[in-house]
């Protein structure tokens, strides 16, 4: 299991004993320093990468915005305030999550699974691997306000979620807001197929079809539809 190297930067004492108490009873946070002030947490980020930062925001001297404006190797954030009107301006500095204080341990453990999935996909987009250059074909997926740049060849499948999409890589899912319509007249038909209305699935990563069945080289198991079962037979049997 990964684990995130945070930091908290509050000048409330028993913002810090709350936060200590809730990353303690969160197996992947680690907390590695204690921060007072603003102005303190920017001297220890010039000389220690870290993964989180727990930022309150009304701070002397300096505030928790107007560091995220300075600092120039930001990592993810989750913005710890009693003041919810600074939440529109946080997130336009791309926070991953905005904790209105007081807050439980349950809405603290979500924003750090937002954090840690976050991480695990920038961990997967940045892992070179040796594949031919030919699969080097890639696609940009907006997540929040940020867009992530996937290789086609590392996505096992897209599902449609509601509005959503939900794009796969090694067993872990990014939520984009895009119709499946919208990446079914994007990718390339060599690479990807539709087996059911709201599933497309990347042929490379398919282990075995049986029926209505498919599953994937991860072992998920997808159901195939009873229109698309033709089409999916078609084009194993061409690559066959």
């Amino acid at each position: 299991m990964e684990i995130l190297r945070a930091i908290i930067v509050d000048d409330e004492p028993l913002a810090h004993n709350i936060l200590k108490t809730y990353s303690e009873n969160i197996p992947f946070i680690e907390i590695c320093k204690q921060c007072y002030s603003a102005t303190e947490a920017l001297v220890y980020l010039r000389e220690n990468p870290i993964d989180l930062l727990f930022l309150d925001i009304n701070m002397p001297m300096l505030s928790g915005i107007d560091l995220l404006k300075v600092l120039t190797h930001k990592p993810q954030v989750i913005i710890t305030s009693a003041y919810q009107e600074y939440a529109i301006e946080s997130f336009e500095l791309d926070v991953t999550d905005y904790l209105l204080k007081p807050f439980s341990y349950e809405r603290c453990l979500s924003a750090c699974n937002k954090v840690l999935k976050q991480f695990q996909l920038l961990q997967l987009v940045a892992k070179k691997d040796e594949l031919p250059k030919h699969d080097d074909k890639t696609i940009f997926i907006k997540v929040d306000r940020k867009h992530l740049q996937m290789r086609l060849q590392d996505i096992s499948h897209f599902e449609a979620y509601g509005n959503y999409v939900k794009v796969w890589q090694d067993g872990v899912s990014v939520l984009t807001p895009r119709t499946l319509s919208s990446f079914e007249a994007q990718l390339p038909d060599t690479l990807f197929i539709k087996i059911h209305k709201s599933v497309i699935v990347n042929l490379s990563h398919v282990d075995i079809v049986d029926g209505q069945t498919l599953r994937l080289k991860n072992s998920t198991e997808l159901s195939v539809g009873k229109s698309f079962k033709a089409l999916l037979r078609d084009k194993i049997a061409k690559q066959g």
